[in-house]
């Protein structure tokens, strides 16, 4: 297990970005950079369940351990969803369980400074770490054009 690091700073205030990150009308967009159709179900609450999935029944889901508005969100993983079900005794779904995946937000007069982590199989970093890339220009291009 690895952990992707990535920040990018933004000229937006906190509140648009953490508006770009959670809103639904927004996430689909950066989201899709991992998977078409990608998406986040939930209510953003702090204890409550997410999941990330393309609508082909498969993803990940997890509970939301850290919420600070305009500051800070933690999910930690719970699991695969497998054919819309989900899945945490598979030899594929274990290594995903405990994982984290954050979001920071730090303001500085004109600019945000958005810094994500996420804990990721070795298997798929390389993978995963160029679409946070590609993921960070969508959210500060959605963040800037208003």
């Amino acid at each position: 297990m690895k952990v992707i690091s990535k920040s990018i700073e933004i000229a937006a205030p906190k509140e648009r970005i953490w508006d770009v990150l959670l809103q639904d009308k927004y996430g689909r967009i950066w989201m899709d950079i991992f998977s078409p159709g990608s998406h986040a179900l939930t209510d953003w609450e702090l204890g409550g369940k997410v999941i990330f999935t393309d609508g082909s029944g498969g993803g990940i889901f997890g509970r939301i351990i850290i919420k600070e508005p305009y500051k800070i969100i933690s999910v930690e993983y719970d699991g695969l969803l497998k054919n819309n079900l989900e899945d945490t005794t598979s030899e594929e779904a274990k290594p995903w369980i405990g994982t984290h995946e954050t979001y920071r937000l730090t303001e500085k007069e004109t600019i945000t400074l958005l810094e994500i982590e996420s804990d990721m199989i070795d298997d798929y970093y390389d993978m995963m770490a160029e679409h946070w890339d590609k993921a960070l220009l969508k959210i500060e291009e959605l963040a800037t054009s208003a």
